[in-house]
């Protein structure tokens, strides 16, 4: 397996205070798959996984569809929550439209980050439709961001599961929401404050099936750097069985000209609604 690149990419946002994003995505088939229905867009400032259902060529069309539509939104310059659900709806269309798409179970995951201006001041935004998965790893400690579209996660939030129980569960594949299957819903969306040293990990459930989170966690300790820690994940991954396509992104954040008291009292992650994210982000 070859060493996954490493990109760079720096914003002032401040007299003296500047943030520099590194990062790196790479996708693999997996051991037990014959294609790869899992795809993804790793771009300044949007950053995330799409992970298609729905027969040997559905899932794949519908993934690949809705990344090709995310990045007509990145290549726009105006990367926001009503420019994305714009995007998803045009994706809808295209797989509803694709010849080889006659299942109507079609359809795909999507989740992930981008980089926002919120009244100047920086922000992450994370949106989430599906079972694929954001973490954040933040003073040493994993936290999953999203929270899963499932019947599994459902059953866990009703109290009606143990997540120990959901290991294995026979609906443990089943998602409750997706891009392409039905009536688009607009994903979730959460606040997070950009804060020096934090890393996130977006990735599909084929690497979560193979790593539980400490795993996780330990190859973020392992590696500092984005493209070897997307490589020796995936690598564990395949090894440990392998049994979906894999595909995951690292983002790691280095901020600089600010108060690391002022940032400790903020650090904190909320819901917004999808009309408060700004055009400034992607300038």
């Amino acid at each position: 397996m070859s060493e996954t690149t490493t990109h760079t990419h720096s914003v002032a946002v401040a007299d003296e205070d500047e943030i520099t994003l590194t990062w790196a995505g790479a996708t693999d088939t997996g051991r037990r798959r014959d294609n790869n229905q899992d795809a993804f867009l790793a771009e300044f400032p949007l950053f995330v996984v799409a992970d298609g259902m729905g027969g040997h060529a559905g899932g794949e069309i519908a993934s690949q569809s809705t990344i090709a539509r995310l990045q007509d939104v990145v290549d726009s310059g105006s990367v926001t929550t009503d420019a994305i659900e714009r995007a998803l709806k045009d994706a809808v269309d295209d797989i509803a439209a694709h010849p080889d798409t006659t299942d109507e179970g079609t359809g795909t995951t999507l989740t992930g980050v981008f980089f926002d201006l919120a009244d100047g001041d920086p922000r992450w935004v994370s949106l989430n439709i599906g079972d694929s998965r954001v973490y954040l790893f933040r003073d040493q400690r994993l936290v999953q961001v999203t929270t899963d579209h499932s019947v599994v996660q459902e059953l866990i939030s009703s109290g009606r599961l143990s997540p120990e129980e959901a290991e294995g569960h026979p609906y443990s594949n089943v998602i409750t929401r997706a891009v392409g299957a039905s009536e688009l819903t607009p994903p979730d969306y959460l606040g997070i404050e950009v804060i020096d040293g934090d890393r996130f990990v977006v990735c599909s459930d084929g690497l979560t099936k193979e790593l539980t989170d400490y795993g996780i966690q330990h190859f973020l300790r392992e590696n500092e750097d984005p493209g070897a820690a997307v490589d020796a994940m995936l690598s564990a991954a395949l090894e440990n069985g392998g049994r979906d396509n894999v595909t995951l992104i690292v983002v790691k954040v280095a901020r600089t000209g600010h108060d690391p008291e002022a940032e400790t009292a903020t650090s904190k992650i909320d819901t917004i609604d999808s009309s408060s994210t700004s055009d400034e982000a992607a300038e």
